[in-house]
């Protein structure tokens, strides 16, 4: 960047820095965000085809979620990355919706060129969009209905809704109907307010059997097998002792050194160390425990004593299951065997060691209340498994956003209309240049059921001007596109339905990502050199220290 006052240039910025400005870098950025959500376009609604992603090391991902999509394509382009982030944000927030919410980013986008081709300025499209985004939301939330919570019916039908899309397909009723259970499972009541945590449930995937394998078990699974092989493999009326401490003779803190001069006291010593180990496991017995979950070692020694009890026992699980398993059994996670009492143990119906494909896992099953489950998922192909476990979190979300707010429109294009013609009639009360933001705003919105059109292959333009008929009348609120008759249809009587919140959240988010976009003027990128330099000298600096 030089600047030259009175003949003379000045140098501002680093060689090798490189400056866009204005409406140049405006148009960059729209360029590239638009390209993201262009590639996304496709794998929208259930039409919607997949993406295959390749890694540099060689790794397959074949998916059509958008947050999984947009995580593995390794984005450069700053601007792009914000979608990135914009779709994350969407996913953590409602679990669903992440390719609504760029790709709605990209169609803002693209009425805002419009708009900026007719000299409006950036801050007055903003300022538009920002408007109209509140009067949306507002109208989604008005216009939604009020579920009863306990109606397995309608959830069953928000997780088909969310699992229509995905490659589980042929299996989403069945898998529709185990996302429900789990949720239900898990959601607890406090005060009028429901709450749901989706890490209480535990999902293990295991290729090798069909999707239609796929379970729900009452209580946890550890990916662990038994570690002795005289233990049980099965214990009926298990009481569960969690212990997070090791079943071993501890190793002192600090270097120690013991001199030995006789056999004898070395012979001392290891019937010493033989007899910690013999207390723990009669202290483990004397309460009643015949299973023990420990997140820490057990000593071969232990382990010998623990078979001759007759206790089943599993060692290094996870400080998470570990966590699940207090929830779902009822027991307390104890750090001190000298404490461990009665009162402490969980208790479960059925503890049994199995086989699931080539490994061999311990079930819990049959708990009281289990406030914690697992579902095991089973498919052909590893690819598969994975797609089903993002499919299954997707179903999840939107199931449990459901019983949080209560609240659910339909989907299909429905509430997408039906908001678009919202804003086109009230448009006008914004007056002046504001006006056309806000119907830029309303078009961008139907982008969405256009884009479930054309991936249906039926002509875009024709639909739109069906359900704009249909909602002109006071009963076509919730028509939407059948994808699979071609025609606009009642959706809600379809069963195509999905919660308010993860609607809302799409338009709330896309509008931020697009009014960010619009808002950069400026695009200052330092050389490729000068970042490589000062790596170098943070390095040098480090090892120095």
């Amino acid at each position: 960047m030089v600047v030259e006052p009175m003949g003379i240039p000045v140098l501002i910025l680093k060689e090798g820095t490189q400056r866009t400005a204005g409406r140049d870098a405006l148009r960059t950025n729209i360029m590239a965000v638009r390209a993201i959500a262009e590639t996304l376009r496709t794998t929208y609604g259930p039409k919607g085809m997949d993406k295959m992603l390749v890694d540099s090391l060689g790794d397959v991902t074949i998916t059509n979620d958008g947050a999984t999509i947009l995580d593995k394509m390794d984005v450069q382009h700053p601007a792009a990355k914000m979608l990135v982030q914009i779709a994350k944000g969407q996913d953590e927030e409602v679990g669903d919706g992440t390719k609504t919410a760029v790709i709605f980013a990209g169609e803002l986008l693209k009425r805002a060129e419009e708009l900026l081709d007719k000299n409006i300025h950036p801050t007055v499209i903003v300022s538009g969009y920002k408007k109209a985004v509140e009067e949306a939301v507002k109208k989604i939330y008005e216009v939604a209905e009020n579920i009863d919570v306990n109606n397995e019916e309608i959830l069953r039908k928000i997780a088909s809704t969310a699992l229509t899309s995905k490659a589980v397909h042929g299996a989403r009723e069945y898998l529709a109907d185990l996302a429900v259970k789990a949720v239900r499972q898990v959601a607890e009541k406090r005060g009028d307010k429901w709450y749901i945590d989706l890490d209480t449930i535990q999902i293990i995937k295991k290729h090798g059997g069909s999707l239609m394998d796929t379970k729900l078990v009452y209580g946890i699974v550890i990916d662990k097998e038994v570690v002795h092989p005289g233990m049980p493999k099965r214990i009926e009326k298990a009481r569960i002792a969690l212990l997070d401490t090791p079943l071993e003779v501890e190793k002192p803190e600090i270097d120690a050194e013991i001199r030995i001069n006789d056999p004898t006291q070395m012979k001392k010593f290891l019937e010493e160390e033989e007899d910690i180990l013999r207390k723990m496991v009669e202290k483990i017995a004397s309460v009643g425990a015949n299973v023990v979950i420990c997140q820490k070692g057990i000593d071969d020694v232990a382990q010998h004593f623990l078979a001759k009890k007759g206790i089943l026992a599993v060692r290094r699980v996870k400080r998470s299951d570990m966590e699940k398993l207090a929830r779902a059994t009822g027991a307390r996670i104890v750090t001190n065997i000298d404490d461990l009492n009665e009162n402490d143990l969980g208790y479960a119906e059925l503890v049994e060691e199995r086989k699931v494909g080539e490994d061999k896992m311990v079930f819990i099953e049959g708990c009281k209340n289990p406030r914690s489950v697992t579902l095991v998922i089973r498919a052909g192909l590893e690819r598969l498994v994975d797609e089903a476990e993002r499919s299954l979190h997707d179903a999840l979300s939107a199931v449990a956003d459901a019983i949080r707010e209560g609240k659910i429109v339909a989907g299909g294009g429905a509430i997408d209309v039906e908001v678009a013609n919202y804003l086109r009639d009230i448009a006008p009360k914004f007056g002046g240049k504001e006006q056309l933001a806000v119907e830029g705003f309303a078009r961008a919105v139907e982008g969405l059921p256009m884009a479930l059109a054309e991936n249906a292959g039926l002509d875009p333009v024709d639909i739109i001007m069906k359900l704009r008929a249909a909602h002109a009348k006071p009963e076509g609120k919730w028509h939407g596109i059948n994808v699979l008759s071609g025609d606009v249809e009642d959706m809600m009587k379809l069963g195509v339905i999905e919660p308010a919140s993860i609607k809302a959240n799409a338009l709330k988010a896309g509008t931020e990502a697009a009014t960010l976009i619009l808002r950069i003027d400026d695009l200052i990128a330092a050389s490729r050199a000068a970042k490589e330099e000062e790596k170098g000298k943070s390095e040098k600096k480090e090892e120095e220290e």
